[in-house]
C-alpha cells in the first residue's frame, strides 16, 4: 500500500518502506515517486534512508570575557578523510523521547564540558544531511561563566573522552576561518555569534 505526503502542489507517493537495519541509529529503503516541478509525477525512485535521533548543539559563550567553550573528541565519520580526527565542536547530544532541546542542552553542557547554563538563545534548526539522513539539529548558544572550565571531561559508559578548550571569541573565529572548526554545527553558531555578537552581549550583561 502506498501513502502519499506533501502539500497539495508538490506530493510523495511512498510505494514501499523497508527497515533495513535496526540498532542504535537505523537504515529504511524506500521506493518513492514524487512531484515534478515542471507538473506530473516523477518515475519509482529507490532511497536508503539513515534514520538518526534529532540532535542538540549548544556553543556556550561568556559575554563578560568574551570567550567561547568547545569541546574536542574522537569522531569516527572523520576517520578516513582527515589526518586528525579529533574534531573541535560546540557541546552536542541526542534528543530522548519526551526531552526538550532545551533541556538536552543544560545537561549535555555539564556532562560533556562541565558548563553551567545561565540561558539559552536559539540560533537555528536545519537538516545537517538531507539528502540520506532524517536528522535535525537545534542548535543554540548558551551564556555561561568560563572561569575555572577545562580539563577533560564525558561519561564513560558512553565511550566518551573529551578535552575541554576556553576559546577567546577572536581566537575561535581564526581557527574557523583555518579550517580548524570544520563541522556544520561550529561554523553556523560561530558565524552567528560574529553577526549576533555585540546584542548578545548588551543583552546577557
Amino acid at each position: 500500500m502506498s501513502d502519499a505526503v506533501g502539500s497539495d502542489e508538490l506530493q510523495v507517493e511512498i510505494v514501499e518502506r523497508e527497515a533495513c537495519f535496526r540498532g542504535f541509529y537505523a537504515l529504511d529503503r524506500l521506493r518513492l515517486r514524487h512531484s515534478l516541478f515542471r507538473g506530473g509525477m516523477g518515475p519509482e525512485i529507490s532511497r536508503e534512508l539513515f534514520v538518526r535521533h534529532d540532535a542538540v548543539c549548544v556553543l556556550p559563550y561568556d559575554p563578560q570575557r568574551d570567550c567561547v567553550v568547545a569541546i574536542e573528541q574522537f569522531r569516527v565519520g572523520a576517520l578516513d578523510k582527515s589526518a586528525r580526527p579529533w574534531l573541535l565542536e560546540p557541546v552536542a547530544g541526542l534528543i530522548d523521547k519526551g526531552e526538550s532541546p532545551e533541556a538536552v542542552a543544560y545537561r549535555e553542557a555539564q556532562e560533556e564540558a562541565g558548563v553551567t547554563l545561565q540561558a539559552l538563545w536559539p540560533v537555528t534548526s536545519y537538516y545537517p544531511s538531507p539528502g540520506g539522513s532524517d536528522e535535525r539539529v537545534y542548535l543554540f548558544v548558551g551564556r555561561c561563566d568560563s572561569q575555572g572550565v577545562g580539563g577533560l571531561h564525558g561519561l564513560a559508559e558512553e565511550g566518551e573522552d573529551i578535552r575541554v578548550h576556553v576559546m577567546a571569541f577572536d581566537q575561535a573565529l581564526a581557527a574557523m576561518q583555518a579550517g580548524r572548526f570544520d563541522n556544520a554545527a561550529s561554523i553556523i553558531a560561530l558565524q552567528w555569534l560574529a553577526l549576533n555578537r555585540e546584542q548578545l552581549r548588551q543583552v546577557w550583561r
